[in-house]
């Protein structure tokens, strides 16, 4: 199984912005986490957005505002977090057009469902806290946004 690009840049997201809280610094803008986790500012925004809608980070407008992990996203099940972002599809696409011709008496649907949810369950008793631990935690508080360009 591998997870989307959104889905990545999630939790990259959220492991920022928990070792920023630990550290007590001040709220990161979006731009600022976007850079310093090496993605796009566009992509950033909208998986803030996602995270936002999903109760794992708060975002607050304006001067003195910026990003912060909610006590959701900081202690709440990876599991249930990742099964969010990803959405509930199935691995394979046995009723995509056309589809599949085994679908009627097929096993693999079943076992991939099976391969899919032991793969969520193994993430549901961890954290973002717990992702965040050392070696993680100090490596993520190493990295600065990139300087702007232009």
């Amino acid at each position: 199984m591998r997870l989307t690009k959104s889905t990545d840049i999630a939790l990259r997201i959220a492991m920022r912005l928990a070792v920023l809280g630990d550290a007590g610094d001040a709220a990161p803008t979006t731009r600022e986490v976007a850079s310093a986790v090496e993605v796009p500012y566009t992509h950033a925004a909208k998986v803030v957005s996602k995270l936002q809608h999903l109760g794992a980070v708060e975002a607050r407008r304006g001067r003195g505002g910026g990003l912060a992990l909610t006590a959701t996203g900081r202690t709440g099940s990876l599991g249930r977090l990742v099964r969010e972002l990803e959405g509930v599809d199935d691995v394979v696409g046995c009723e995509d057009d056309p589809p599949c011709p085994l679908r009627g008496g097929c096993r693999l649907r079943g076992a991939l469902r099976a391969a899919q949810e032991a793969f969520y369950a193994s993430l549901d008793p961890l954290s973002v806290a717990d992702l965040v631990d050392p070696p993680t935690g100090p490596l993520l508080l190493s990295l600065t946004p990139a300087p702007p360009t232009g």
